[in-house]
């Protein structure tokens, strides 16, 4: 998980991530990775619509943004 996010900062792709937040919602977002720490990510949230602060220990899982077929 370490290494996608890293990489994600340099090539500025998209990725998905299920995140737990502290009330324990659990989430489906995609974000564009800024910065990653020894603690979180700072990233833009496309879900949200605003720059966010994402702890690692709440980050269930990442990948590769999935393209969506066409009918």
């Amino acid at each position: 998980m370490d290494g996608l996010l890293r990489r994600a900062v340099g090539t500025q792709d998209k990725i998905e991530m299920i995140y737990l937040s502290n009330d324990g919602t659990v989430s489906q977002r995609t974000i564009k990775v800024l910065k990653v720490t020894n603690e979180s990510i700072k990233a833009y949230c496309y879900y949200r619509k605003k720059f966010r602060t994402f702890k690692l220990t709440n980050i269930l899982s990442v990948g590769p943004l999935r393209q969506k077929r066409g009918a």
